[in-house]
């Protein structure tokens, strides 16, 4: 029965479990839980995981209610699939227990073993559709928002919000918290059994004992001379705390609602959270205001830090990022090496790289010894601050007992302490000069050099002082990161490495994709140091993986590459609804590029244009470039430049003068429209202004471009022929007037879908962080001389249009009207108008209705048929030369759910056009993917792991297999995979 369902929804193919399952025994290992066993499992990206229980008989609501919150606990499970003779119930692994025999509250559907029921069953939750994380949007109600990670931060903030009003210092708040999470553990575990703890403090629960202070005084008491350690030592063994603050701990251990005094659900369970989850919530919660109302509203919103948090620039790291840097930097790893975290905070990346030693030396069950050793002499870490340090030892002491094959009795436990020897509290610029340090140091007084070294350290802005700060204490010869702090950082830990360290940073992106020369010898200068170096842009997912962040986020992996120093690898991490939703990542093959180290140096807008764009955008700008002289170019022929407008400023700030621009009309943020200056605007009034520029910056003509893009891709810009003051909301560039129907070209160009994609690949920030531009990325656009151009044909339809578009609403016909003009202009023939229409439909996914649209099934009949068109169109170009054969292209009509599509493409003989059919397949993609695999001998629906994008090749056909979100579609990467096939079929490679 179970084998007839995994095999009817993915899960097993021809009897052999799929990539990620595993059965029996398999499945049940590693399992935290001891009241709920899998017959199977699979686990997917950023260790999502479905278990499947098969059962003879239904289990009552109580087990199913019991083995529910297990896997709530767990927190990586949507989802639990109970598997009996008659039906299939799915239960919301991520939905909060309220209460016993809730489990009922949290089904997302039922399903008859039937043949039908089967297949609705594989198109909600297959394999396939949990592959390619659609399975996230057509469930509602899952999200992580009931998860336990999110509602144990939520119950955290309350907790330490209120024992801070009842006058507990933080820190030992935090202590209290630390050592109860610590004490329940060894509870639940049964470490410490309900015997022994009423034999040593007269209480047989913890929460019973924390009512009574003398019994908790007496339990910490022996706890902290059992354990030894560091989780017991700070703060006393327990007179910091009164009868309120124990009591108040009792009621989170026991589940009683702060604020209705009412038990909502079931506790905790503190033997199944995983202890990295524990570490990593305890970073987020240890950075807290003293308020949580935020916490215990919308959990996706960010939650407010302290002061101190803010200027150490804290960043709470989630699991799934913890998950992409060890999978690379610990892949094929011994389980000898060291490992070292300059900023290890609470210890989230030290916890699961201590785990994954182990498990590599011993992948059974470890001896106590082995575990300790590996403890204590291969993990260190670093902070500034003690509190987090604390809570990272306290984190791998609980780390140790989870791999301990049977930890007991208690004494038989005993730690050796790690703060002061592996766990260091000081300041990662220089903590091995400091006494606390010595753990840094090797023999002979020189730094100790580490095999791993990993960490999340502040990386954002910290302002003026910030940077000068930073600066002061930079060494000499190395070049300045212009903000933030992340490159600074990375140098610094690659002090502590060899020449054969693996290295798993986060920083900010910002100097990677730098317009100044500053940012961008600072990225180098690390690049270089580090090569080989891969590049994971974080920046779409900052805002749900980095809430607080003030930068985008960016990944440094270094130290393994397989490509050569001079070759970065490039991964650009798309947004997607359901990566918001379960906090993975998607990284398919189009989304990963190649750039040369010295192709970056030469030109420092390779980088993005890598990144955000393909082959075909790289070669287009090439050309363009070396065609056309720039926008800053021509303005420096003419004696002109783009100049920011006016700044107001704050009261009292406006001590310069500005009476010189009395009486102009003043063009402020709201007022443009495309193409159009209002007639009627405020007049200019004030007497001073803290940046009021030179009467000259406002003379007309003037060519006016507003920074921040509004609603779209478009650049927005305008000609106006009179004088006036414009905010610094504006650029503009004051022309002679013998230049005005210059300023009319340009306009119109700086507003096509070319600009668009231009900024797309070039801008320092768009696409990345925000939706603007600076002076600088506007300067530096191709242009053909405007003189010249403004009296030919194309140039004469652009100005007609320019002037004629500021009188009336333009609506997306009228726009492709100019695109068209321009690309007459540019000489861009048809592939590479493709190029820039699909570089624009990127450009727009800045905003949130093209994006989501991006990840929403693609259309057969249009989206397909045009990818299909322009496959065979790049194919037939080369079947030309021989002129003995053709391309046919086949697209399966799936249905609309099914998560992947599929095109064939069929090499005939005797010349003849390309050409596009239609095919309706028997069955569904299951039987589609197997008929195809039957006959190229690929089981190509197994090969389909993660968001894997297949070209199979046969005979004389190839066979495309991708998801079924429109961004895999378009019709570059037609042209992109059509070239591949081609290369393929040259090298013998088929990927």
């Amino acid at each position: 029965m179970l084998n007839q369902v995994l095999e009817s929804t993915g899960y097993m193919y021809d009897g052999a479990p799929a990539p990620g399952v595993r059965l029996g025994h398999d499945a049940r290992r590693n399992r935290r839980g001891q009241r709920f066993a899998p017959d199977a499992s699979w686990t997917g990206a950023s260790t999502t995981k479905v278990y499947f229980k098969c059962s003879d008989v239904r289990p009552d609501d109580a087990t199913i209610s019991i083995w529910h919150r297990e896997i709530w606990n767990e927190c990586f499970a949507p989802l639990l699939w109970i598997i009996s003779p008659n039906v299939i119930e799915l239960y919301n692994g991520l939905g909060r227990p309220e209460a016993a025999n809730s489990a009922a509250n949290h089904q997302v559907g039922t399903f008859e073993t039937i043949e039908q029921h089967l297949f609705e069953l594989e198109q909600l939750a297959g394999r396939l559709v949990m592959e390619t994380g659609q399975f996230w949007t057509r469930v509602n109600g899952l999200d992580r928002r009931g998860s336990v990670d999110e509602q144990l931060l939520s119950d955290l903030a309350y907790l330490e919000f209120d024992l801070v009003q009842d006058e507990l210092e933080r820190e030992s708040a935090q202590a209290l918290i630390g050592r109860s999470i610590f004490t329940q553990y060894l509870v639940d575990r049964e470490i410490v059994s309900s015997e022994r703890l009423y034999e040593e403090c007269g209480a047989r629960t913890l929460s019973g004992a924390l009512r009574d202070p003398r019994a908790s005084q007496h339990l910490f008491s022996w706890l902290a001379k059992v354990f030894n350690g560091d989780v017991f030592l700070s703060h006393g063994i327990g007179h910091d705390f009164n009868e309120n603050h124990l009591s108040r701990v009792a009621d989170f251990l026991e589940a009683v609602d702060p604020q209705t005094g009412q038990r909502t659900f079931f506790p905790y369970q503190f033997d199944i959270i995983p202890v990295e989850l524990i570490s990593s919530i305890y970073e987020q919660f240890a950075h807290s205001t003293s308020s949580p109302a935020q916490a215990l509203g919308d959990v996706m919103e960010p939650i407010e830090r302290n002061a101190v948090a803010k200027k150490q620039g804290v960043h709470y790291t989630r699991l799934s990022v913890v998950s992409l840097i060890l999978d690379e930097v610990m892949k094929n790893v011994s389980g000898s090496e060291s490992v070292l975290d300059l900023t290890c905070g609470s210890g989230v990346f030290l916890v699961e790289a201590f785990r994954r030693l182990v498990e590599r030396k011993d992948g059974s069950r470890p001896q106590r010894e082995l575990i300790r050793s590996t403890l204590y002499q291969q993990i260190f870490g670093v902070d500034i601050n003690e509190a987090a340090v604390q809570v990272a030892a306290f984190s791998l002491y609980l780390a140790a007992l989870e791999l301990d094959p049977d930890p007991k009795p208690p004494e038989a436990l005993r730690f050796e302490r790690l703060i002061g020897r592996n766990l260091l509290v000081g300041d990662a610029r220089d903590i091995e000069t400091r006494p606390q340090g010595r753990g840094l140091v090797a023999n002979g007084g020189k730094k100790r050099k580490f095999d791993i070294v990993v960490g999340n350290p502040p990386w954002t802005f910290r302002g003026r002082a910030g940077t000068a700060e930073r600066r002061r204490r930079q060494a000499p010869g190395i070049p300045r990161q212009p903000r933030g702090e992340g490159l600074d950082f990375i140098l610094r830990a690659a002090e502590f490495g060899h020449e054969n360290t693996r290295y798993g940073i986060v920083s900010s992106a910002m100097p990677f994709f730098a317009g100044s020369q500053t940012g961008t010898s600072a990225a180098l200068h690390v690049a270089e140091t580090l090569a080989p170096v891969t590049l994971v842009n974080l920046a779409p997912l900052t805002k749900w993986l980095f809430p607080t962040a003030n930068m985008p986020a960016m990944v440094l992996l270094a130290g393994d590459g397989e490509n050569g120093k001079d070759i970065l690898t490039l991964a650009n991490v798309p947004w997607s609804p359901w990566s918001e939703k379960s906090h993975t990542f998607e990284i398919a093959r189009s989304d990963i590029s190649f750039l040369k180290v010295t192709d970056w140096k030469k030109d420092t807008k390779q980088l993005k244009a890598a990144v955000f764009g393909r082959p075909r955008d790289l070669d287009l700008l090439d050309r363009l470039r070396s065609q056309f002289d720039t926008l800053n170019g021509w303005f420096g022929t003419i004696g002109s430049h783009l100049r920011d407008g006016l700044i107001l400023g704050r009261p009292q700030r406006r001590s310069r003068d500005s009476s010189h621009l009395s009486g102009l009309d003043i063009l402020e943020s709201a007022d443009i429209r495309p193409f159009y200056v209002p007639d009627q605007l405020n007049r200019f009034t004030e007497s001073h202004a803290q940046w009021p520029r030179s009467r000259e910056t406002y003379v007309a003509p003037l060519l006016i471009v507003k920074e921040f893009f509004r609603g779209g891709p478009r650049l927005l810009s305008a000609v106006a022929k009179r004088d006036i003051v414009f905010t610094d909301a504006y650029f503009g560039a004051s022309l002679p007037k013998r230049h005005l129907e210059s300023a009319y070209l340009i306009s119109g160009i700086l507003s096509s879908a070319l600009a668009s994609w231009f900024f797309l690949m070039t801008a320092s920030e768009f696409g990345i962080w925000k939706r603007r531009l600076l002076t600088t990325d506007v300067g530096l656009i191709p242009l053909p001389d405007p003189v010249s151009a403004a009296t030919s044909s194309a140039g004469r339809r652009i100005v007609s249009f320019v002037k004629e578009a500021g009188r009336s609403a333009i609506n997306r016909y009228d726009y492709r009207v100019l695109d068209n003009a321009v690309f007459d202009l540019y000489g861009v023939d048809a592939i590479d108008q493709v190029v820039i229409q699909d570089g624009y439909t990127r450009a727009d996914c800045q905003w949130s209705k093209a994006r989501k649209a991006s990840s929403e099934p693609v259309d057969s009949e249009v989206d397909l048929l045009e990818y299909a068109q322009s496959f065979s169109i790049t194919l037939d170009g080369w079947l030309q030369a021989t002129a003995t054969r053709h391309v046919k292209a086949e697209i399966y009509t799936l249905p609309i759910s099914s998560p992947f599509r599929v095109v064939r493409f069929v090499i005939g003989e005797g010349r003849k056009k390309p050409s596009v059919r239609f095919v309706t397949p028997d069955g569904g993609l299951m039987e589609v993917l197997g008929r195809i695999g039957d006959r190229l001998k690929v089981r190509i629906a197994s090969a389909l792991v993660g968001e894997r994008e297949l070209r199979v090749h046969g005979e004389k056909e190839v066979v495309i297999v991708k998801p079924a979100a429109r961004r895999f579609w378009m019709r570059t990467n037609a042209f992109e995979d059509a070239d591949a096939v081609v290369s393929e079929s040259f090298t013998g490679v088929v990927v």
